[in-house]
């Protein structure tokens, strides 16, 4: 397929390496050129504009930081749906707003355009793996058409419904990790307060019933002191925000969750906002057996 691909990030880049492995011809632009050279140099076309490069693509393909970043770019005046020759289909791949979804989806439809929304999860290591869980919204026959271009970089990819019920179920997914990453920090924290080998720990539980894709990743990461970002912590602040907010409007009270927004917002505070999700932990180490009040 013809593709144009817009945001070479953290994740980004390694997902439009594979559509180019794949076979797909791939259009690209980013805000900073220079965040696309390895794409560039394996094939890709650079392009100035969203609108210029979704022009007669089959799909127009997003991976961006934020929902007004969404808006900009398949609404905006240089958006894909400016194209000359718009695309038959527009992917959002970021965690956005499910209204956003919804609303981008009747705007594009106007446009005789399909929008999915399709979010995912697995961070710098499924994206680099092809190993991504792809949460899909849209119409079956739009899913379907680019199905292909789907499997080229995720393992698990689950149709949820209508525009929107992509970006719900990533909700869920966020509010999972939330609470994990969470559990993680004050369980190491009670380990070392405790005398405890973190290392023998984590060996210990991350085969049992608390194992989880955080503990068994994103443990030894800190335990090693690396807390590079396989997702940004302001990245994470915003998802926990539109998590919350989507609750709040469903008439649900998530303590968890709002514990965990608070908590993220004071490490983005201190300055740790690039930093991966797994710094956290900066907020427990100097305090050992007890974890922080928010």
């Amino acid at each position: 397929m013809r593709v144009a691909w817009i945001g070479t990030g953290v994740m980004g880049r390694s997902m439009a390496l594979h559509l180019i492995n794949a076979g797909h011809e791939l259009r690209v632009t980013t805000r900073t050129r220079d965040r696309a050279a390895d794409v560039l140099a394996a094939g890709a076309t650079w392009c100035n504009s969203p609108a210029e490069a979704a022009d007669a693509c089959d799909a127009a393909i997003s991976m961006v930081g934020y929902p007004d970043d969404v808006d900009a770019v398949h609404r905006g005046a240089s958006g894909t749906l400016s194209a000359t020759v718009r695309p038959r289909i527009i992917i959002d791949m970021t965690t956005s707003t499910p209204t956003l979804a919804r609303d981008l989806a009747a705007h594009a439809r106007a446009l005789g355009v399909a929008s999915i929304d399709a979010p995912v999860s697995g961070g710098d290591i499924g994206a680099r793996n092809a190993a991504l869980s792809i949460m899909v919204g849209g119409d079956r026959d739009a899913v379907e058409a680019v199905r292909p271009l789907l499997a080229a970089l995720g393992k698990t990819i689950v149709h949820h419904g209508d525009p929107g019920t992509g970006q719900h179920c990533k909700m869920v997914n966020q509010i999972l990790i939330a609470s994990s990453m969470l559990g993680l920090c004050e369980a190491l924290a009670y380990a070392q307060g405790s005398g405890l080998d973190p290392a023998k720990v984590l060996e210990s539980v991350g085969g049992g019933a608390a194992g989880s894709w955080s503990v068994n990743n994103l443990g030894p990461r800190i335990l090693r002191g690396d807390f590079a970002p396989g997702f940004f912590v302001e990245h994470f602040c915003k998802d926990l925000r539109i998590a919350l907010d989507e609750a709040q409007a469903l008439g649900l009270t998530l303590e968890g969750l709002a514990r965990a927004e608070r908590l993220y917002a004071v490490l983005r505070d201190q300055g740790h906002g690039r930093l991966g999700t797994q710094a956290l932990w900066h907020l427990f180490s100097a305090t050992a057996a007890s974890a922080p009040q928010a």
